[in-house]
């Protein structure tokens, strides 16, 4: 069971162990917004809610640790996994503007891209090859790429992450 951590103003941080959020609820360091019924856990002393939602009571604020990281899976879960070229399944990644021409590893310049289209594009431009893409690369938005670990979201998270969207 994992519990969505947010910070004082309601935006997603983080998801955590039931086991870690316990023991910050426990030490005063954050409150407990939605609990899962009917499933507490049972200390030696007492029974506990099992947090689904916890809020930190104090937290500092990392000035851009919001900026999601350039990756080859970033950018092959981004496009899906859909070649921006053919739109064939995609197992590569090509830079638009290549390398050598100056272009950067950015979420603007990278797509996904099957390995027969990355072949044939080679060192070009997709307009020296008259190609179009099907799609603008751009950053990925949301809290799905913000946050660790809302990929496999639980239905109580909802309307926490959709404030962060």
């Amino acid at each position: 069971m994992r519990t969505l951590v947010l910070n004082a103003g309601y935006e997603p941080l983080a998801v955590v162990s039931f086991k870690r959020a316990l023991v910050l609820v426990m030490n005063d360091k954050a409150v407990v917004v939605e609990h899962v019924d009917d499933d507490p856990v049972w200390g030696t002393r007492a029974a506990y809610d099992r947090p689904a939602v916890i809020v930190l009571t104090r937290y500092v604020r990392v000035p851009g640790a919001r900026r999601v990281p350039v990756t080859r899976r970033g950018v092959l879960r981004r496009d899906a996994h859909r070649c921006a070229y053919c739109g064939k399944g995609a197992s590569t990644i090509d830079h638009v503007l290549p390398r050598s021409r100056g272009g950067a590893d950015s979420w603007e310049n990278l797509v996904a891209c099957c390995l027969r289209c990355n072949n044939v594009k080679g060192d070009r431009t997709p307009q020296e090859m008259g190609w179009e893409l099907r799609w603008v690369p751009q950053p990925p938005r949301g809290a799905q790429w913000t946050v660790r670990g809302t990929e496999r979201t639980d239905p109580v998270w909802e309307p926490y992450l959709a404030l962060a969207a």
